[in-house]
């Protein structure tokens, strides 16, 4: 299995994001569109690295995979892959749950600050809570707080075995800038984390703050294609301490309906601007990864 996902790794950085995403936006816009297409959006999950204000009707529930792959750092070869599984049900109107449970597989050589490993393993487990504060089509705009709380024993990027919490925090906008044809959105984002690494028996808080924004066309009655960019400011403590870098991420994004209980987003973004604490350089590859990507598939059940 691992080996199966890092020959596809490697495939996908050799060939590089713009041909296959020249490819993919080639082959969703001549799809052809199918009976049960809706009118409107629904903006649950649009989106790969956002989110947006829907999140669902009472009784709803949901199966969801999702691998985000990370790619990328000052030096040497860093690849790590997530697998997350979730469920989802909406038990109240305006109200959104969401568990679910993560795997990681990490294939890092020669990288400054991080130990070689090449390990697949349990990462941790995850709460989502989701509530709407303004529905979108009885007000200006759809508004939406978001808790996504997680205990992990896996570092996500170093790939070390500790004791790792933090909650992410987002407020999240959406309008409909063109009725059925075109949407943006914005998300306000705060992640507080804390690590105790098991090894060498350090802790390590830390605080991220962002902004998102998006947008997003409907190419097909079925598909949408837009981009995302997002903006990250990373601190020492998780009261917004002493700034460890920055990093602005720019990619594109595709939603697929593909029938009316399941679908498709898929996302890539690279760093287009980056700067850590104290350098003059023009990436932040200490913090932040080069590429990122996510793959998400959905169904009603």
């Amino acid at each position: 299995m691992a080996n199966t996902v890092e020959a596809v790794v490697v495939f996908v950085m050799r060939i590089g994001a713009p041909t296959i995403w020249t490819a993919v936006a080639c082959a969703l816009a001549l799809m052809p569109g199918c009976a049960n297409a809706e009118e409107g959006f629904d903006t649950e999950h649009i989106f790969g690295f956002m989110i947006g204000s829907d999140i669902g009707n009472p009784g709803e529930r949901e199966f969801q995979t999702q691998t985000t792959g990370r790619f990328g750092k000052g030096g040497g070869t860093y690849r790590a892959l997530g697998q997350e599984i979730e469920i989802e049900i909406v038990p109240l109107p305006n109200f959104r749950i969401e568990v679910g449970g993560t795997a990681t597989l990490h294939d890092i050589t020669g990288v400054p600050d991080i130990d070689d490993r090449r390990q697949f393993n349990f990462q941790g487990a995850s709460l989502d809570l989701r509530y709407r504060l303004l529905d979108r089509e009885r007000a200006p705009f759809g508004m939406t707080i978001a808790s996504e709380t997680h205990g992990d024993r896996i570092d996500e990027i170093s790939g070390a075995k500790g004791r790792m919490y933090g909650t992410d925090f987002t407020l999240a906008f959406d309008r409909e800038l063109i009725p059925n044809f075109a949407i943006g959105a914005l998300n306000l984002i705060y992640q507080p984390e804390w690590a105790r690494f098991e090894v060498t028996g350090l802790s390590e808080k830390s605080s991220t703050i962002g902004a998102a924004f998006a947008g997003m066309v409907r190419v097909n009655p079925n598909v949408l294609l837009g981009g995302e960019m997002r903006y990250f400011r990373q601190y020492e403590g998780i009261g917004l301490g002493e700034l460890s870098g920055q990093a602005l991420f720019v990619g594109p994004t595709a939603y697929v309906q593909l029938s009316e209980q399941s679908r498709l987003t898929l996302s890539w973004s690279m760093q287009a601007w980056g700067r850590p604490a104290g350098s003059g350089a023009n990436l932040d590859l200490v913090n932040f990864e080069r590429h990122q990507a996510r793959l998400v598939f959905g169904i009603n059940f």
